[in-house]
């Protein structure tokens, strides 16, 4: 099969390298154009890029999906078909374009988790499976027909980094069956909603802070969830400093305590916050302008005030 790849980030590159090593032909590689990042604002080339460079893979950088120039380049190359991985939302103009059809990856269970962030809130929901779907691209984000499906496990303290990583590979093998299965005559079943599905919405600063009223086991997800990227947030008190932290590794236990809730403390050089429910054991932070430390490296040179709280 002729393929054209479009993709991004790193969770992109295992399915690209898994067709590129395999019997199949990538004729391009589409991917976003170089941009800025970091505090230097540097300008930076995505993973797939760096890999299709690696590789002397057909790269195309288009600004604009629907620019005629580039719709042009596309058909020439003559592809079967479309594999989509971590990119933009495609115009009808480009999906539309291979006579097989344009499918996509995505890391959750569909219709459960559509958006942007499904390895996250499959995680910061205290869900126990979740897995891979890949289905044809529709006029709509994360609708379309599903091809074929792929669940695994999720650990009990899972993260986002190690989740991601498992997703990734089985996504990368997921994508070599569906391509053989769609060159026979597939059978897409198209999402049925039962009206409660579940959703993931992109991380924004409201979403992603802890909320001390909720469960520790809720906490704790969201933590998980967000590590190692974004970061779980909170905002403690500390005398008259106000400190805006990140929480990226902890544990809690159930116990009945005197203190009140939300206090932060050290005890044998531990960082805890109390909880209606008992205590979270912070295990890893990042004090603003900090980088990410352990609790016990933080606590070497820095303590907290007597009434440090959680706000």
């Amino acid at each position: 099969m002729r393929i054209v790849f479009m993709g991004t980030p790193i969770f992109a590159v295992n399915a690209l390298k898994a067709i590129h090593e395999s019997k199949h032909t990538i004729v391009g590689v589409v991917t976003s154009s170089d941009k800025p990042a970091g505090r230097g604002k540097k300008i930076r080339q995505s993973a797939v890029k760096d890999y299709a460079i690696g590789e002397n893979l057909n790269l195309l950088q288009p600004e604009n999906l629907k620019d005629k120039v580039f719709i042009d380049a596309l058909k020439n190359l003559k592809a079967d078909v479309f594999v989509v991985v971590a990119f933009r939302m495609l115009p009808k103009a480009v999906w539309n374009i291979p006579a097989k059809g344009t499918f996509n990856l995505h890391a959750s269970l569909l219709p459960n988790y559509r958006g942007a962030a499904p390895i996250n809130w499959a995680i910061i929901n205290n869900e126990t499976t979740t897995g891979v779907t890949t289905f044809f691209i529709d006029n709509k984000i994360d609708t379309g027909a599903v091809l074929l499906k792929e669940t695994i496990a999720i650990k009990p303290k899972e993260t986002v980094a190690t989740l991601h990583d498992k997703l990734a590979s089985t996504g990368a093998s997921l994508i070599l069956k569906t391509i053989e299965y769609i060159k026979t005559n597939p059978n897409p079943i198209p999402q049925q909603l039962s009206g409660n599905e579940k959703e993931a919405p992109k991380l924004t600063k409201e979403n992603t802070k802890i909320d001390w009223k909720k469960p520790l086991i809720h906490i704790d997800g969201l933590i998980r969830g967000l590590n190692p990227y974004p970061g779980a947030w909170t905002e403690i008190q500390n005398g008259p400093e106000l400190l805006n932290v990140k929480i990226f590794k902890a544990s809690y236990q159930s116990i009945k305590h005197d203190l009140n809730e939300g206090s932060v403390f050290d005890e044998d050089k531990k960082i805890k916050i109390s909880h209606s429910e008992g205590i979270l054991l912070v295990e890893e932070i990042q004090l603003p302008n900090k980088k990410r430390m352990d609790s016990q490296a933080l606590l070497n040179g820095f303590s907290f005030k007597t009434a440090a709280k959680v706000l």
